[in-house]
């Protein structure tokens, strides 16, 4: 394909939520896989909710799933501006247009008025369709009215007929199109509607498919029917399906964190993330399910998106990241993690004690002992704390299971005394003399190693005990033993 222009078209009302991503995932794997353009147009036609704030977050939140843009905000191009608020001038001017060629209309109807007109077709058993009465007003009339009255510009509409979509994921879609009434495209403020401003912004922008959410589908007819009115070429359609709730209800923040924010702040990787929402609603065709996003890139197709819902799984996608956070180039999993821990309550003073290049050094020893059995970054900073603190809290089942029991400070004490002597300080040598030691006091592995790692972590569960036990070395492994005796004895 050539001369391939998409766009993503957010509106700065709030944070970026997961449905838009997909949407703009999408977007930019079609104009990738085929050598096209993505455009960013910043939808801010709506004053009173729009924000610097959600702007800037939105951007962000792009950024960081490293979705770049080839026209936009920050880039420019030479079919701005890309914000719809600059482009007010445009819209007087096509809706002019269709003024003067009889195919738009003032209309200075009251809410009350249409109320009226509604409620009777109701009656009638009929759809509550404006009755088109401003149509026939006079030029003087309208010139009276325009001076003391507020007026919206309705788009004379074809009552009879219908509106073919052609859409490249669901096929024909017919509406018909006594279901339109003459619906408005300014607005009585001077703003265009959401779907007027769309169509104008789509045709100068050369936009090519407009590939977007499937609660879009019903704005489409509207949309082709103003595009026809001015004389615009149509672009290509694709609606992609909607994502559900596990109960298939529409997704809320009730189900759990629905924007990029939330998740970035939960500690998940956007390689995770771009993984898991390139598979809602779209498969390679194979049961893969960790993929690159150049792999994705050169596999997706339009033609494999499916109609059908998609199910948002948010226990899937931290199973796909706890494979990333297993599986990436440890340095690079050390810098993503770095301002969790430099954030961490627990944590922040260590970190900020050190230079930070010797922290990460620390850093890359740790997690590589951890992040098996983690999933999220910040469950990295949380499984990680015994690294850097001696002032952790003990497991409460864990003492009194395995520090009220028969001999448990004797054994403490045995321990003590056989990390002391072992030489050389590593794992292999440690293993052994534990080994050694269980069977001189003929006891299980366990009966020697449970109380041993809660004495020097806190927890019973863990990485390779050997293995940390080593990192900490001999000095502070002693320590932690010989306190935890003490307090068992105390008690």
């Amino acid at each position: 394909m050539t001369g391939i222009r998409v766009r993503f078209a957010p509106s700065p009302t709030g944070e970026l939520h997961v449905g838009g991503v997909r949407t703009a995932l999408f977007n930019w794997f079609f104009t990738r896989n085929h050598g096209g353009k993505m455009i960013l147009r910043i939808d801010d036609t709506d004053r009173q909710r729009s924000s610097p704030e959600y702007l800037e977050s939105i951007l962000t939140s792009l950024k960081w799933l490293e979705l770049d843009w080839d026209e936009g905000p920050e880039v420019g191009g030479k079919y701005g501006p890309y914000f719809q608020s600059e482009r007010l001038n445009i819209y007087n001017d096509e809706a002019q247009k269709l003024i003067d060629s009889k195919k738009a209309y003032y209309c200075f109807c009251t809410p009350e008025e249409l109320q009226a007109e509604r409620e009777i077709n109701l009656r009638k058993g009929q759809p509550p369709r404006y009755s088109g009465k401003c149509r026939q007003l006079s030029p003087q009339e309208i010139k009276d009215k325009k001076a003391h009255k507020n007026f919206v510009i309705r788009l004379l509409s074809p009552e009879t007929g219908q509106t073919v979509v052609e859409d490249i994921i669901r096929g024909t879609v017919v509406f018909e199109n006594n279901i339109f009434d003459d619906f408005i495209i300014i607005k009585s403020d001077g703003l265009p509607t959401y779907n007027f401003a769309s169509v104008v912004d789509d045709f100068y922008m050369k936009i090519s498919h407009v590939i977007r959410a499937e609660e879009h589908l019903s704005n489409t007819p509207r949309q082709q029917i103003i595009a026809e009115q001015l004389g615009y070429k149509l672009p290509s359609y694709a609606h992609v399906p909607m994502i559900l709730a596990p109960d298939h209800s529409k997704l809320s923040k009730r189900h759990g964190a629905t924007s990029v924010q939330e998740y970035k702040e939960m500690g998940v990787l956007p390689e995770a993330l771009i993984n898991y929402l390139a598979l809602l609603g779209w498969s390679p065709g194979d049961d893969r399910e960790l993929m690159s996003i150049n792999e994705m890139t050169d596999l997706f197709s339009l033609d494999k998106v499916s109609k059908n819902p998609a199910i948002y799984d948010l226990k899937k996608l931290i199973w796909l990241n706890g494979n990333y956070l297993r599986t990436m180039k440890l340095d690079v999993i050390v810098q993503k993690a770095l301002p969790f821990f430099k954030n961490s309550d627990e944590l922040s003073d260590v970190v900020h004690s050190y230079r930070e290049d010797d922290f990460k050094k620390i850093l890359e020893k740790v997690i590589d002992l951890v992040r098996d059995r983690v999933k999220t970054l910040r469950e990295l900073v949380e499984a990680s704390g015994y690294f850097f603190r001696d002032d952790f809290t003990y497991d409460e089942k864990g003492v009194k299971k395995h520090f009220s029991k028969k001999n448990a400070g004797e054994i403490l004490a045995k321990v003590y005394r056989t990390l002391k002597d072992v030489e050389p300080y590593q794992p292999e040598q440690i293993k052994n003399a534990l080994g050694e030691l269980s069977q001189t006091l003929n006891l299980s592995m366990g009966r020697i190693n449970l109380p041993t790692r809660l004495a020097v972590t806190g927890r019973t569960m863990g990485p390779d005990l050997f293995e940390v036990i080593t990192f900490l070395g001999r000095e502070k492994t002693l320590e932690r033993i010989k306190k935890a005796k003490e307090l068992f004895t105390s008690s």
